[in-house]
């Protein structure tokens, strides 16, 4: 298994990438085009995948949904175009973070650090966490409500931990980023708010007032202990 997967049309620009990430220990495969990326990610298994989203051919965000279904792994889309429409979308086809070009490689080293620490620790930590009718299993990363699994990307079991590890607790936006990403939340990225959408949709709190993963109002998000029946 490799540790990294650089999907870059630019052939240069993916060498800088890889040599950067390679000398700081890890191994790297470079693919030029989204149909190698397609074929070769499933194989290859890497822990992290950096997804160039303006791709010939098969762009980004169509990699993303092809490899998603077949790949438990992070993938990291990194785009100039930093739009909102843009975020939430590769946010929605199941990317865990999107990275604006043009690319600091000390930031982008310290974002890959961050998802390889956070996949590493959930590996070793503790046991099942059961609220009513819903269990997150960690070691597993398997998550089911009332005995039927729900199908969950990489970033929202991330998010959903997170938020089960402080039931009862508010976490503000910056707590979440800095728990799921390492970085402070910087006013304008919606991430967050994607993810607590896709979550109470796949948990069934659709209610106009949501009642296990709950709003506080100017504050941020609290997940219900007794919300799960």
């Amino acid at each position: 298994m490799v540790d990294i997967v650089v999907v870059e049309d630019d052939e240069r620009l993916g060498a800088l990438v890889s040599g950067y990430l390679s000398r700081h220990g890890y191994d790297v495969v470079h693919q030029l085009s989204g149909e190698s990326a397609v074929e070769r990610i499933p194989g290859l298994d890497p822990a992290v995948v950096l997804l160039d989203v303006t791709l010939p051919g098969i762009d980004g965000f169509a990699v993303c949904a092809a490899i998603r279904p077949r790949f438990s792994g992070v993938i990291c889309m990194l785009s100039a175009r930093t739009d909102d429409i843009d975020q939430v979308l590769g946010l929605e086809l199941g990317a865990d973070d999107y990275i604006g070009k043009p690319i600091e490689p000390r930031v982008l080293l310290a974002r890959v650090r961050a998802h390889l620490r956070r996949a590493s620790s959930q590996q070793q930590t503790r046991p099942t966490l059961c609220f009513g009718g819903l269990r997150i299993e960690r070691d597993t990363r398997e998550v089911t409500l009332q005995g039927e699994r729900i199908e969950l990307t990489t970033a929202e079991f991330d998010l959903l931990l997170c938020l089960a590890d402080s039931a009862g607790t508010i976490l503000s936006r910056d707590d979440l980023m800095r728990d799921l990403r390492g970085i402070g939340f910087d006013g304008l990225d919606r991430s967050i708010d994607a993810r607590i959408s896709r979550l109470r949709r796949k948990l069934g709190d659709l209610a106009e007032v949501p009642g296990r993963i709950k709003t506080i109002r100017g504050k941020g998000y609290l997940f219900n202990r007794a919300g799960w029946g």
